[in-house]
C-alpha cells in the first residue's frame, strides 16, 4: 500500500510539538466556551418559559449543522489552508456568540447556533486532523489521550465559569466570546499545518463506513456520552436518589472519561488498536450490565460508574488513533470528517434511544439501553473484520 506523507512544514524541527500543543490548547478552550454556551442557553430559554422539548430542539441545531457541514471541510481546507480556515472558524463562532449576547430571541438563537455548529465542526475536524497528521506514530495514542482529556476538562470548566459570571445579561455570552478569541493567538503560533494538496480518492460520505471498527466507535461514543450527561440525573431521580446525587453521577462519569484517556492511549501505542477497541467495547458491555443491577448508592456503584465512564469515554481517542495509523493526507482529513459526522449522529440518536429504554424498563433501562448499543457495535464491528480502505484510497501502514 502507498503511504502518503505531508511535506515538511517550515520549522519542522519544532513544528510537531508546537502544532500538537497549540491544537490541543485551541480545542480545550473551544470546549470551555461550548459547554458554557450549552448550559447558558438552556438556562436562559428555561427562564423564558420554553419547554424541555423546545430547548432540546434548539440544542440539536448544532448537531444537525455538523452533519450538513462536515463533508465540505476537507475541500475548504485544501482551498484556503488548514490554519486560515481554523482562524476563520474561531471568528465565526465568536461573532455568533456576540450576536446572541444582545437579543433574547429563540429563532434568532436557533439560526445562530446552526452557523455556530458549522464553525465548531471546522475546529474539531481540522484540529484532530492536525494532531493525527503530525503526531509521532509511536506516541499517537498517548497524544490523542491527552487531547481527549483536555477536551473533557474544558467541558468541565465551562459551567464553573458560568457560575462565576452568572447567567443574566450579555456578560456570560461575552465571556464565551473572549474564550474563543483567546484561541486565535494559539493558532497563529502553531507553525505551518500539513498541507492538503490533492483531492481525496473518495468523497467524505464514501468514508462513513469504510473503517467500521473506528467510525462506528465514534457513533457509539456520541450516543453514550450525550445520554450520560443528559440522562444520568434522570436516572438518579427515578431511582429515588437526590438531585445532588444525579449531579455526582455525571461528575463521576466525566471524571472517568478524563482520567482513563492517557493510560488507554498509551496502551494503544503498544497493542493492536482494533483489539483494544473491541476489548473496550466488551468491558463497556459488561460494565453496563453490572451497573444495571447495582443499587445506585454506595462505593461500589460510584467506582464502577467512574471506570465505565472511562471505558466508554476512551472510544473517541482510540478510534482517532486507529484512523491516524491507517490514513494520511487528504484521506485522513476526509475520514476524520466522516468520523465527526457519525459522532454527531450519535449525539442526536443516543438520548432518545436511552430515554426510551428508561421509559420501558425503569431506571435500569439507562444502562440496559447503553449495553444494547454496545452489543450492536460489537456485532457490527466483529462482522466487518479489519478496516478496508475505500476503493483507491491511499493509506499509511498501521
Amino acid at each position: 500500500m502507498l503511504e502518503v506523507r505531508s511535506r515538511p512544514a517550515a520549522g519542522a524541527g519544532r513544528a510537531p510539538c508546537a502544532a500538537i500543543v497549540c491544537a490541543i490548547g485551541t480545542v480545550a478552550l473551544v470546549g470551555v466556551g461550548l459547554s458554557l454556551t450549552i448550559a447558558l442557553i438552556a438556562i436562559r430559554l428555561g427562564e423564558q418559559g420554553y419547554s424541555a422539548r423546545a430547548i432540546g430542539f434548539n440544542t440539536a441545531a448544532v448537531g444537525v449543522s455538523t452533519l450538513l457541514s462536515a463533508s465540505f471541510i476537507p475541500g475548504l481546507a485544501r482551498r484556503f489552508g488548514v490554519r486560515r480556515l481554523l482562524i476563520g472558524a474561531i471568528a465565526v463562532c465568536a461573532c455568533c456568540l456576540g450576536a446572541m449576547a444582545f437579543r433574547d430571541d429563540y429563532w434568532l438563537w436557533l439560526g445562530l447556533r446552526a452557523i455556530f455548529g458549522a464553525g465548531l465542526t471546522v475546529l474539531f475536524v481540522l484540529s484532530e486532523y492536525w494532531i493525527n497528521a503530525v503526531a509521532p506514530p509511536e506516541r499517537r495514542g498517548a497524544i490523542l489521550g491527552i487531547y481527549a482529556a483536555a477536551v473533557a476538562l474544558g467541558f468541565a470548566a465551562g459551567p464553573l465559569i458560568l457560575a462565576l459570571v452568572g447567567t443574566a445579561g450579555p456578560a456570560p455570552f461575552l465571556a464565551a466570546v473572549f474564550i474563543f478569541l483567546a484561541a486565535t493567538p494559539i493558532a497563529f503560533q502553531s507553525g505551518s499545518a500539513p498541507p492538503l494538496e490533492a483531492r481525496a480518492s473518495a468523497p467524505v460520505l464514501g468514508f462513513l463506513f469504510v473503517a467500521p471498527v473506528a467510525t462506528l466507535a465514534g457513533l457509539l461514543h456520541g450516543a453514550i456520552e450525550t445520554a450520560g450527561f443528559g440522562l444520568l440525573p434522570v436516572f438518579a431521580l427515578r431511582s429515588g436518589a437526590s438531585v445532588e446525587a444525579g449531579a455526582w453521577f455525571v461528575t463521576l462519569f466525566a471524571l472517568g472519561a478524563a482520567l482513563l484517556q492517557l493510560p488507554m492511549g498509551a496502551l494503544a501505542d503498544r497493542c493492536d488498536r482494533r483489539r483494544i477497541l473491541l476489548g473496550v467495547a466488551v468491558g463497556g458491555l459488561v460494565g453496563a450490565l453490572v451497573l444495571a443491577v447495582l443499587a445506585p448508592h454506595g462505593l461500589a456503584f460510584a467506582v464502577l460508574l467512574t471506570l465505565w465512564g472511562g471505558l466508554v469515554g476512551s472510544f473517541y481517542a482510540l478510534a482517532l488513533g486507529y484512523l491516524g495509523a491507517r490514513y494520511a493526507g487528504t484521506e485522513l482529513a476526509s475520514i476524520n470528517a466522516a468520523f465527526v459526522m457519525l459522532y454527531s449522529a450519535g449525539m442526536l440518536a443516543g438520548p432518545p434511544i436511552v430515554g426510551a429504554g428508561m421509559d420501558a424498563l425503569g431506571p435500569s433501562g439507562f444502562f440496559l439501553a447503553c449495553a444494547a448499543l454496545v452489543a450492536l457495535y460489537l456485532a457490527l464491528a466483529t462482522q466487518a473484520g479489519r478496516m478496508r480502505p475505500a476503493k483507491g484510497a491511499r493509506v499509511a501502514p498501521p
